[in-house]
C-alpha cells in the first residue's frame, strides 16, 4: 500500500485546496501519473501516483482545504496488470450494439436549454464526448457559449452517445436538437473506451505528439492551446496546467530549442464572451461622456479594524474578513446619498433607482465578469464576503447563472489585486459610473505638519458627464474616501 500525499508546501502559501481529481476509486494507475491538482492563492500543483496499482478510497473531496503532509490517497500496488487485462476486453461493434446489450430503447433527445431573452446569441463552444462514446445520468456531454457565459449540456440518461446534430462554432438556438443518446448501460462501449494500462509500442502518431499532463491536454482543448508550441515545466519535460495557462494568456514559453528571434504567430478564434466584453467596452466608449476623476484614501483604520476583529469574524460567520465588503458599504452608503451616480439614461429619461446593485468585477480565464450584489445597500459584511468569494470561484469554473449577471446599478473593479497602482476604469452600460480600486501601498503624506508613512489606496471613478456633473462625482467620491477611512461612519450610518 503506497501513500499520496500533499506535497510540501511554501511557508508563503497561505491556504491550498484540491481543485481537481483526474482519478477516481478503483482506476488503475502508473507511477509518475497525475492524479490530482492542488490550488493555493498563488499556484497550482500537480499530484502524482507514488506507485502503480490500483486508487483506493480518495481521502479528500474538490474543494476541501489540505496542509503539507496531508494524506489525500492511497495505491494499492501489483493490481495494474489486472486492471490492463479486463480493459483488453473485445470492443462492441458499434455504438448501437452497446445500447442494445445495455437494454436498448429509443434514442433521448438532447436539446437547447431556454435561453434569457437578453441573450443575443449563442454557439457550440466543445463536444465532451463524441458519437460511440458512453455516457452517464447529468454527465456534462457539450457546452454552449453565450456572450455573457457557458452552459453546460448534461446527458438525462446513462447510454451512448449515438448521434451529434451541432458542430464546434455552429450558432445554436433555445430548444433545437444538439444531440441523441441510446439509453442503456452500454458495458461494452465504455469497455472499448477505456485505454489499457499495459506498455505497449505507441504509434508514430502518439509517438509525435507532445508530453503533457492531462490537466493541461484538458486546459489546451478548452482554450485552444497548442501543446507543441510550449515548453512543459514539469515532470520530464511535459507541459503542466500551468503552461497551458500561460499559453493562452499569451505567455508562451519559447519552445525548447528554438532560437532567439523567431517570428512566430498563433491566430485563435475570439470566445463569444472576449467578443461581447470587446462590444460591450466600444459601445460604452461611443454613447457616454467618459470623465474620471481622482482621489486617495488613508486605509489604516479600515486595516486596523480588520485585524482587530477578523478572527472573531471568520470565527463567527465562518468567512474571511477582507476588504471588498468596506469597499461596498461605503459604496451602497455613498449612493444613498448622491442618487445620480446610480441612474442611468434611458432615451430621454433619467431612470434613478431606489436600490443599490453593485456589479463585482471578476477576472476568469475566459474573460472579465460582473456578478451582481442585489440589494447590496442591506447586505451585512459577512453576506458581502461570503458572495464575492462565491463569485469569485464559480466565475473560475465557469458556474454563473446568467439572472447573476444582468442588471447591476453601480459597478466596483479591483485592479489592485493584479497589482495596478491607478487606472481609468470604462463604465459598463447602461450604468452611468464605476469605481476603480486599487493596490494598497505605503507612501509619505503629510498629516498635521508631518510626514508620515501611511497605507495608500488611489480611488478612480469614471462616470457619464451626460448626466453625471463633476460636482457630484467629486461628493460622491469625497463620501466613499470618508467611509473608509472612517469605517465607524458606515456603521452609525452618518
Amino acid at each position: 500500500m503506497a501513500d499520496v500525499k500533499v506535497p510540501e508546501l511554501a511557508e508563503s502559501i497561505s491556504q491550498a485546496e484540491v481543485s481537481e481529481w483526474l482519478v477516481k476509486t478503483g482506476d488503475a494507475v502508473e507511477q509518475g501519473q497525475q492524479i490530482a491538482a492542488i490550488e493555493t492563492d498563488k499556484i497550482v500543483l500537480e499530484v502524482y501516483a507514488s506507485a502503480s496499482g490500483t486508487v483506493g478510497e480518495l481521502q479528500k473531496k474538490v474543494g476541501d482545504d489540505v496542509a503539507s503532509g496531508e494524506l489525500l490517497a492511497t495505491i494499492t500496488e501489483g493490481a495494474v496488470a489486472a486492471a490492463a487485462a479486463a480493459s483488453a476486453e473485445p470492443p462492441a461493434a458499434s455504438a448501437k450494439d452497446a445500447s442494445a446489450g445495455g437494454g436498448g430503447g429509443e434514442s433521448v433527445a438532447i436539446k437547447v436549454p431556454e435561453l434569457a431573452e437578453s441573450i443575443s446569441e449563442a454557439s457550440l463552444e466543445k463536444w465532451l464526448k463524441q458519437a460511440g462514446d458512453p455516457v452517464a445520468t447529468d454527465e456534462v456531454i457539450a457546452t454552449i457559449e453565450t456572450d455573457k457565459v457557458a452552459l453546460e449540456i448534461p446527458s438525462p440518461v446513462t447510454g451512448v452517445l449515438a448521434e451529434q446534430a451541432v458542430a464546434v462554432g455552429d450558432s445554436v438556438v433555445s430548444g433545437q436538437l444538439i444531440a441523441k443518446v441510446a439509453p442503456g448501460s452500454a458495458p461494452a462501449a465504455a469497455a472499448a473506451k477505456q485505454p489499457a494500462v499495459q506498455e505497449t509500442a505507441a504509434p508514430a502518431s502518439a509517438a509525435a505528439a507532445p508530453a503533457s499532463f492531462p490537466a493541461a491536454r484538458k486546459m489546451a482543448s478548452e482554450l485552444g492551446v497548442d501543446l507543441g508550441t510550449i515548453a512543459g515545466s514539469g515532470k520530464g519535460g511535459r507541459a503542466t496546467k500551468s503552461d497551458g495557462a500561460a499559453a493562452a494568456a499569451g505567455a508562451v514559453a519559447e519552445p525548447a530549442g528554438s532560437a532567439a528571434g523567431e517570428r512566430n504567430e498563433r491566430r485563435v478564434k475570439m470566445t463569444k464572451l472576449r467578443m461581447a466584453i470587446a462590444n460591450r467596452l466600444l459601445e460604452s466608449q461611443r454613447s457616454a461622456a467618459i470623465l474620471t476623476t481622482f482621489n486617495e484614501a488613508d486605509m489604516s483604520a479600515l486595516i486596523s479594524m480588520r485585524k482587530r476583529y477578523k478572527e472573531q469574524f471568520q470565527e463567527k460567520h465562518g468567512i474571511k474578513l477582507g476588504i471588498m465588503s468596506f469597499f461596498v458599504k461605503a459604496v451602497c452608503a455613498a449612493l444613498r446619498e448622491y442618487t445620480i451616480v446610480n441612474a442611468a439614461i434611458d432615451g430621454n429619461d433619467i431612470v434613478y433607482h431606489d436600490y443599490c446593485d453593485v456589479g463585482i468585477a471578476v477576472g476568469s480565464e475566459r474573460g472579465l465578469v460582473v456578478p451582481i450584489l442585489r440589494n447590496a445597500e442591506s447586505m451585512g459584511m459577512a453576506a458581502i464576503e461570503a458572495a464575492i468569494a462565491d463569485f469569485g470561484a464559480r466565475a473560475q469554473s465557469g458556474k454563473l447563472e446568467l439572472e447573476e449577471l444582468s442588471g447591476g446599478t453601480f459597478t466596483i473593479t479591483n485592479g489592485g489585486v493584479f497589482g495596478s497602482l491607478v487606472s481609468t476604469p470604462i463604465i459598463n452600460p447602461p450604468q452611468s459610473a464605476i469605481l476603480g480600486v486599487h493596490a494598497t501601498k505605503e507612501r509619505p503624506v503629510a498629516i498635521d505638519g508631518e510626514v508620515v508613512i501611511r497605507p495608500m489606496n488611489y480611488l478612480a471613478l469614471s462616470y457619464d458627464h451626460q448626466i453625471i456633473d463633476g460636482r457630484e462625482a467629486v461628493q460622491f467620491l469625497v463620501a466613499v474616501k470618508q467611509g473608509l477611512e472612517d469605517p465607524s461612519r458606515l456603521l452609525l450610518e452618518i
